[in-house]
């Protein structure tokens, strides 16, 4: 069985993965509701960071499960292997935080587990049949986002169409207020269980349980760290999401939220661990594409999507390094 001290410094580093996550992603739940004027940055944090830590309370743990047992094989894993992912994800994570670029946490997490379990256990380690609808939805879900955001907002523009731009902006003002609180549930929900899934991996690998199963305390710690790290975040981030994409005002702001939520809810649901990055940004330009094609700055999004792409294999990478490193130490 590993040191106890090793097991706890493990947990602390995933909770601190966790921090950053909640940091790193909080210009996605916060956005769009600064961006439209409905709040300010502090007053859409402490919604935002509220809303997250509300999702410990779904009590669903099915995106913790995939992360725990169907991107590495648990029975092949050790602390070292896992202290190593989590190492090479925040490294991605501060790194694209620095530069403003709104990559992905969970795919950063993701690609951390591969490259440390490929370098600590060899590629057999690796559940490629469960990498298959990971990989799949980093396509899937933003263009989900995007086509639900563009729909909804045709709809909704076509059953208001009567209604002055005046009565428009005060009516989405109020509600973007649900839809802002529905999509920081959804990223509570989603984000965090990712750092459960990882935490219970730790467990199970040190002996401290028997079987994959989700500690009560490993949840409420685990959206704990994650609405901090959202109370701390950045305006880097914010201002590439709600600024640079498309102007928005509260009407598509809140589309975009909505069929953000809706997106992210349903993928918990059934365990797909997928980028609320990824989601919001898709939601947002499927907002701006209704206005015209022009409405959406595409060479700030094919940065954004270059990111997607680089997130797996650099944190991965990372991740093989960082076991490289501690495997001489260690």
């Amino acid at each position: 069985m590993p040191d106890l001290a090793f097991v706890l410094v493990v947990i602390f580093v995933a909770l601190v993965f966790d921090f950053i996550n909640g940091f790193h992603d909080s210009a996605n739940s916060i956005a769009t509701i600064v961006a439209t004027g409905v709040l300010k940055p502090r007053n859409a944090v402490l919604l935002a960071a509220f809303w997250n830590f509300a999702g410990a309370f779904i009590f669903s743990v099915a995106v913790a499960t995939t992360i725990g047992k169907n991107v590495i094989d648990p029975s092949s894993v050790t602390i070292s292997i896992i202290l190593a992912a989590l190492l090479g994800a925040i490294m991605w994570n501060l790194i694209t935080w620095y530069f403003g670029i709104p990559s992905s946490s969970s795919h950063a997490l993701i690609g951390g587990l591969i490259g440390a379990g490929m370098a600590g256990a060899g590629i057999g380690a690796v559940h490629f049949s469960g990498l298959k609808t990971i990989l799949v939805f980093i396509v899937v879900a933003p263009v989900l986002g995007f086509i639900g955001a563009l729909l909804l907002t045709i709809i909704m523009m076509w059953t208001l169409r009567r209604v002055s731009p005046a009565r428009m902006d005060w009516s989405f003002k109020k509600l973007q207020l649900v839809s802002s609180s529905a999509y920081s549930l959804s990223h509570g929900t989603n984000d965090a269980q990712k750092t459960m899934g990882v935490i219970t991996l730790v467990l199970l690998t040190s002996g401290m349980i028997s079987e994959f199963h989700v500690p009560v305390w490993v949840i409420l710690s685990s959206y704990t760290a994650i609405a901090l790290g959202t109370f701390f975040g950045g305006w880097r981030i914010v201002r590439t999401m709600g600024l640079r994409i498309t102007k928005l005002r509260p009407f598509h702001g809140c589309m975009a939220e909505t069929a953000g939520s809706a997106v992210l809810l349903s993928t918990a649901h059934f365990g797909i661990p997928v980028s609320t990055t990824h989601v919001i940004s898709g939601s947002i330009m499927g907002v701006g594409t209704v206005r015209r094609s022009s409405g959406v700055r595409w060479q700030i999004a094919r940065k954004i999507v270059v990111a997607w792409l680089l997130t797996i294999p650099v944190s991965a990478l990372a991740g093989a390094l960082a076991y490289a490193g501690l495997s001489l130490v260690v």
